[in-house]
């Protein structure tokens, strides 16, 4: 039996196939937070982040006549700027290495109340995240942020699933103990 999607947006992206400026303004408008947060999480930069949404929208619009809307344009847009922060790391020819020497500001001693108190936690594992290297970053967010497997993962990256996995076992290694240097524990 065949998956079936649908895709909400169908008719935006047949209007922008057609050359419709007004409906490629509305797909940008719809997608461009969340592509936006999906290429921080990876290139871990925002001015960075930027500039890769703007070149995958490029992509995406000058690519829309080959996209077959056989997935839904979001999914697709989503892999285009997967791909670009992906080379964008490659650019800075950095390298699945530990790096040492980034430190989280004081943490006040103060217990928040419990709204207060998640999203004070969520903003450490943010800051945590910076601090790891690119390749533990990469796989981390891809992995519990973005939720492709392993195996995805390996393809995305050119590196085997093993890899990937390990990569993402060291990551979440790592973050604890930046996290349990810091006094905080999850």
């Amino acid at each position: 039996m065949e998956a079936i999607y649908v895709d909400k947006h169908y008719n935006l992206v047949v209007e922008c196939k057609q050359g419709s400026k007004k409906a490629s303004y509305e797909l940008y408008r719809l997608y461009s937070k969340a592509m936006l947060n999906v290429a921080f999480r990876i290139v871990g930069n925002i001015a960075e982040a930027e500039d890769v949404l703007q070149e995958a929208f490029l992509d995406a619009f000058n690519k829309l006549k080959d996209f077959r809307q056989d997935t839904t344009f979001g999914l697709w847009l989503k892999q285009i700027v997967v791909n670009r922060s992906i080379n964008m790391l490659r650019k800075r020819r950095l390298e699945l290495i530990e790096l040492e020497g980034d430190h989280l500001e004081n943490i006040p001693d103060e217990e928040p109340e419990s709204d207060e108190d998640v999203q004070y936690q969520v903003a450490l594992v943010k800051e945590g995240m910076k601090q790891l290297p690119d390749g533990y970053r990469v796989v981390l967010s891809l992995y519990l942020l973005e939720g492709y497997d392993h195996e995805e993962i390996g393809q995305i990256l050119n590196i085997s699933e093993n890899t990937s996995r390990t990569q993402f076992l060291r990551a979440k290694r790592k973050l604890m103990e930046i996290l349990k240097r810091k006094g905080t524990e999850l």
